[in-house]
């Protein structure tokens, strides 16, 4: 193994295991047993090396987008490159807020390369009359749309303990940019999450409607289960 491919696994190993995702060049340095000249003449500066561990990490994740090759349905691509950005965030929190971090002052080869892959899908959209706005500013509303539910989802776990989430802002956006022909959602009856919501806060409004305290909470917990599409947890 390279001197800059040890370094990179051991800046890699330790970003995986710090509790903030944030590590010191000289903890780098002394796990792959070199001396700091030595890093510095491979990355630049932390802030390089960083870089490279962004870019090392996920260049996995790309390899599956660049090997895939193009369905004909590039809306059903985008839909599964949603699902797969959201899927590869949450098991590498620290490696994707790294990523994401205002720290960064280059943005990694990694991200320019991701927008590059939805813009192309988003042009073979366009090319089939599916797409209702052009490719970059769609390619610009699903990427900061995305990025943003992967942040919340891996920031802030408690808050945002649904993984269904994702599914949800996902066909928002979805239906946003796409044509209503290209786009639909899901073959289940839209109205019954709608009137589920309605009843949950007419509930709440009237205090349980004549239910005890605890049957008022488990309808509640019904309801909201029955308006935010079912009940899984992430």
């Amino acid at each position: 193994m390279s001197t800059r491919a040890r370094i990179l696994e051991v800046a890699a190993e330790l970003v995986a295991e710090s509790p903030d995702g944030d590590i010191s060049t000289r903890a780098v340095c002394e796990g792959a047993q070199v001396g700091a000249p030595a890093l510095y003449r491979h990355f630049g500066d932390k802030a390089g090396l960083l870089s490279a561990v962004v870019d090392h990490g996920f260049d996995a994740y790309l390899a599956t987008k660049r090997e895939r090759g193009d369905s004909g349905d590039p809306v059903e691509d985008l839909r599964n490159g949603w699902d797969g950005h959201i899927d590869f965030a949450r098991r590498n929190p620290n490696l994707y807020r790294l990523m994401n971090s205002p720290a960064m002052r280059t943005p990694p080869a990694s991200a320019i390369e991701a927008h590059r892959i939805l813009t192309r899908d988003l042009e073979r959209a366009a090319e089939q009359g599916k797409l209702r706005i052009a490719p970059e500013a769609a390619a610009q509303m699903i990427m900061s749309a995305t990025t943003g539910v992967a942040l919340m989802l891996v920031a802030r776990p408690a808050t945002f303990p649904d993984a269904a989430t994702s599914v949800r802002v996902r066909d928002a956006v979805h239906a946003a940019v796409f044509t209503p022909d290209a786009w639909t959602a899901e073959p289940e009856d839209a109205e019954v999450p709608s009137v589920a919501a309605r009843l949950a806060a007419l509930l709440r409004r009237s205090q349980g409607a004549g239910l005890s305290a605890a049957e008022s909470a488990l309808m509640t917990e019904w309801l909201d289960r029955v308006s935010s599409g079912g009940p899984e947890r992430g």
